[in-house]
């Protein structure tokens, strides 16, 4: 395929698979069950946090995660007791567990009281343009406070060369104004210009065989060049082919 016929063929995939349909199997689903910003973005952030392995576990244990934070996520961060900390403490996904959670909660605290929020911080990072860069610098942020060395794993550095999959999932989810209503776009402060895809196994693979990518391993240097792709295909809204790569990798069997 050349290039407009490449372009044709994702848009019509995107087509086909950004629609609210997506929401009924897919981790998204999480954040769609609140309404007030901060519970939006607080459970897109733990959900994404999770979001590696099979996806019907993600989306249940992400479910079991909102009961433990009483279905109302922001209060829980601003307002937890030591005790109600403790309480998190039987949840597990894969390596994740409920110590990594109520470290997560602290540091969720730390950075709506001294930061003004998610949305704030990534801004106020992002001034460069570059969101890989921002994610390196809320990671630096997340974890200023006396916290779990072991906790550091479930955060991702693009400046450590990864693809940072999950974070950049989220801020997908955060940031894309999408007509479709499958990503909520509550974050109007960035553009989704700056987006780069949520690179894992079925997005590289697919992306391989489309030729977007040559770069075997998935990394910061293989989403780099993928962005730079799909960014010739819309430089507006680069990451919607997220939709037509995933879907046409785990629903196709491309």
């Amino acid at each position: 395929m050349n290039q407009s016929e490449l372009k044709l063929f994702l848009d019509d995939k995107v087509a086909l698979y950004n629609n609210p349909k997506f929401i009924e199997s897919d981790p998204i689903q999480i954040p769609h069950l609140f309404s007030t910003k901060e519970d939006i973005e607080i459970a897109g952030f733990l959900t994404a946090t999770i979001s590696w392995g099979n996806r019907k576990s993600i989306i249940k244990n992400a479910k079991y995660m909102m009961e433990l934070l009483d279905h109302a996520p922001y209060d829980f961060v601003l307002n937890h007791s030591p005790s109600e900390l403790d309480n998190l403490a039987p949840f597990v996904h894969r390596t994740f567990n409920g110590d990594d959670l109520a470290q997560f909660i602290k540091s969720l605290k730390h950075i709506y009281i001294n930061y003004n929020g998610l949305e704030h911080l990534f801004s106020s990072v992002a001034k460069s343009n570059d969101l890989q860069y921002a994610i390196h610098k809320f990671k630096s942020v997340f974890f200023e406070i006396e916290h779990l060395p072991r906790t550091q794993k479930h955060l991702s550095d693009p400046l450590k060369n990864s693809a940072a999959k999950r974070i950049n999932m989220f801020l997908r989810w955060m940031v894309r104004q999408d007509a479709a209503g499958v990503d909520l776009g509550i974050w109007k402060s960035i553009s989704p210009a700056l987006l780069s895809c949520p690179l894992d196994v079925h997005s590289g693979n697919v992306a391989r065989k489309l030729a977007l990518l040559q770069r075997k391993q998935n990394d910061a240097k293989a989403l780099k060049e993928l962005d730079a792709a799909l960014r010739a295909l819309d430089p507006k809204d680069p990451v919607k082919y997220d939709y037509a790569l995933f879907g046409l990798g785990v629903f196709e069997g491309f």
